[in-house]
């Protein structure tokens, strides 16, 4: 039996044959690709990528109301820390304004905690500078949200800049770094970051943590006991414990980006004093804020 005998006719077509139709049309294999490329699970798929794009920017684009109103929350109380610490070594921590006495601080007048930092008695400047705490924390608040952490490291993070803005201010002022203030960076800090190594399950990024801190404090420390006034002081190993336990957690490489960044932006920061005579090659620069700045970058970049 002959191909064309299994095909006899075609229902419709009277008296008509398989072949008297001719052949088949040939399908265009770019029609066919065009076709497909439009087929409906495919595009399905594609509004299914659009729609997880969308709620993912809208889930990143929803922290910020939250960071903003921390932001409004802390800076208040942030900026009461900068102006009672910013004293001398030995002095009493500061009660009220230099010029007037009126009294500063969160049960007194608000004005001198505002980014306008005036007392409300005299009108004088109190603390920092108008807008720079606010600013330093804004910095601090994008760095923690850059690194897109779990909320508990971003709560670790955030404790350890809400106690670092206050630090740099008071280094700043009179070069100094009180124990209060470093002893709570490091105590919140590793108690955060363990809480989150035990929620992970894996302790392995927090003894890399402690091991990153204690090492830099011991390195600062050591200078101090061997170089004296030349060396770093204590003060800066007490802020590194906590400081370089932050990028101890991120990783052995978040480590070397932060002390480059740190120990660059001091050199440089130093050789450019030194060139317009601000300081003496006796002078002492402050290397807190450097330290804070170094470990904030490195959190934005990791």
């Amino acid at each position: 039996m002959d191909d064309d005998d299994l095909t006899a006719s075609v229902p419709g077509i009277p008296g008509g044959r398989a072949g008297a139709a001719g052949p088949p049309p040939r399908r265009d294999p770019a029609a066919a690709r065009s076709v497909g490329a439009h087929s409906p699970d495919q595009g399905r798929s594609e509004d299914c990528d659009h729609g997880v794009t969308l709620r993912t920017q809208s889930r990143s684009g929803s922290r910020w109301p939250a960071q903003g109103l921390a932001l409004l929350c802390v800076a208040p109380a942030l900026r009461w820390l900068v102006a009672a610490e910013s004293v001398p070594y030995g002095q009493p921590r500061r009660s009220g304004c230099d010029h007037c006495g009126t009294p500063i601080g969160l049960a007194g007048p608000l004005r001198p905690l505002t980014p306008s930092a005036r007392c409300a008695g005299c009108g004088g400047r109190v603390g920092a500078a108008p807008l720079a705490v606010e600013t330093a924390l804004l910095l601090a608040v994008v760095a923690v949200v850059a690194a897109a952490r779990s909320p508990i490291e971003s709560i670790a993070f955030g404790w350890w800049a809400a106690c670092a803005v206050p630090l740099l201010f008071v280094d700043v002022a009179v070069h100094r770094l009180p124990d209060r203030l470093s002893y709570a960076a490091a105590a919140g800090t590793l108690g955060l970051l363990g809480a989150a190594a035990l929620v992970a399950g894996d302790p392995s990024a927090w003894w890399r943590a402690v091991l990153a801190g204690l090492g830099a404090a011991l390195f600062l420390a050591g200078t101090t006991l061997l170089l004296g006034r030349r060396g770093f002081g204590l003060g800066d190993a007490k802020l590194a414990l906590s400081a370089v336990a932050v990028l101890g957690w991120l990783g052995w490489p978040a480590v070397v980006l932060g002390a480059l960044l740190t120990f660059g932006a001091s050199a440089l920061c130093g050789l450019a004093l030194l060139a317009t005579r601000r300081i003496g090659w006796g002078g002492h620069l402050p290397f807190g804020p450097f330290l804070v700045l170094g470990t904030l970058s490195t959190l934005a970049l990791s």
